[in-house]
């Protein structure tokens, strides 16, 4: 067998139906007294409601996250939990309101009880990203690593069919790219294929009927497994990719990272092909096929936009894209080439299938 390491993550989970409840009591657990609540502006009156029945434990509300975390966004928030005494967060929702609380946590060492609501997967990791003069960076810093995450399916009912597919394939993309990451491990790969599996089966189910009680609790399984797969492991081209589509260009999250998983995956099918095989049979098809194109087949099942020039990027993208990512690359197990790369993102452009 490969040699490996592994190092488990401490965060508390709490997951099922209605467990939002447990979330005065989780706030107690850590000793806090003071909790600042955090929502993009969307999802202000569910922040109110959590004040609401968080009492006086609640320091605040904060409805100012946005995508990509822009440092001065991050600033502000930094401000305001200093202004308001707060002695814990209370993050609320997708990516952009779980990596305000990491911003935050990383200047002052405020714990974050996370509440997703989406399927991105940012609340099982210690990885933060800030975006600055149209660059985001990233980097892990255990301080940032959520507490306790509570994971309640119900939260997710009201999210919309379309944005619920794209932050599913967003997840996906964490399990795929575990399972060829430098310092995968057989232990993170198991976690991987079966993340995988479940969204893969639950996301049709989801897009066919989003009060699906059953499919809503799978697909938010496989994202917990698909964090927990992205905070144990290094990341590779697709991140890459998409970290520096939306720090560039600003790009939805969830959608941009939907549309490159299959070309990025695509990309690495010779180098890392033992890999594949197993997400090719998690997805349900054979390990002999290409995993790039049952990616494109499952977007186009589940109605997701299949051409980056959909959701923003101009037609010059695809060259900065390669040129900015090679400039800094991530390992992966075929080495960056900027013109290959620069091809993929066009084919992605277009909305052509993995070639």
């Amino acid at each position: 067998m490969t040699p490996f390491i592994y190092q488990s993550l401490p965060t508390r989970v709490v997951f099922g139906w209605g467990k939002l409840t447990a979330l005065a009591e989780e706030i107690d657990r850590l000793g806090a007294r003071r909790a600042l609540i955090l929502t993009t502006p969307e999802q202000r009156e569910m922040g109110e409601r959590i004040a609401t029945l968080l009492g006086n434990r609640a320091a605040g509300v904060y409805a100012e996250a946005v995508m990509h975390v822009p440092l001065e966004v991050a600033q502000a928030a930094r401000a305001e939990a200093a202004r308001l005494d707060a002695d814990c967060c209370v993050a609320i929702g997708g990516g952009s309101t779980i990596g305000l609380g990491k911003a935050i946590a990383m200047d002052s060492g405020l714990p974050i009880v996370a509440v997703p609501t989406t399927y991105a997967g940012s609340e099982m990791t210690p990885i933060y990203g800030l975006t600055e003069n149209r660059l985001k960076k990233t980097g892990r810093d255990p301080r940032v690593l959520p507490r306790t995450v509570i994971y309640d399916p119900q939260l997710t009912v009201t999210l919309p069919a379309s944005i619920s597919a794209c932050s599913g394939m967003n997840a996906m993309a964490h399990a795929v790219e575990a399972l060829y990451a430098e310092d995968a491990n057989p232990v993170i790969s198991l976690m991987a294929e079966e993340s995988i599996r479940a969204l893969a089966e639950a996301l049709p189910a989801v897009v066919r009927d989003s009060y699906d009680k059953q499919a809503r609790s799978q697909a938010l399984y496989g994202a917990w497994l698909a964090g927990i797969c992205l905070g144990s492991v290094g990341m590779a081209l697709h991140h890459k990719l998409c970290h520096t589509l939306g720090g560039t260009f600003n790009l939805p999250h969830a959608q941009a990272h939907a549309i490159v998983l299959p070309h990025a995956a695509h990309y690495n099918h010779e180098a890392a092909r033992p890999a594949l095989q197993r997400a090719a049979r998690a997805l349900g098809g054979h390990e002999a096929e290409e995993v790039g194109g049952l990616l494109y087949a499952l977007n186009q099942k589940l109605g997701i936009p299949l051409a980056l020039a959909e959701i923003g990027l101009p037609e010059q993208g695809p060259a900065e894209t390669a040129r900015i990512a090679c400039a800094s690359p991530y390992y992966n197990p075929r080495p960056f080439e900027q013109a290959p790369i620069e091809a993929l993102l066009t084919r992605a452009w277009k909305g052509q299938a993995p070639a």
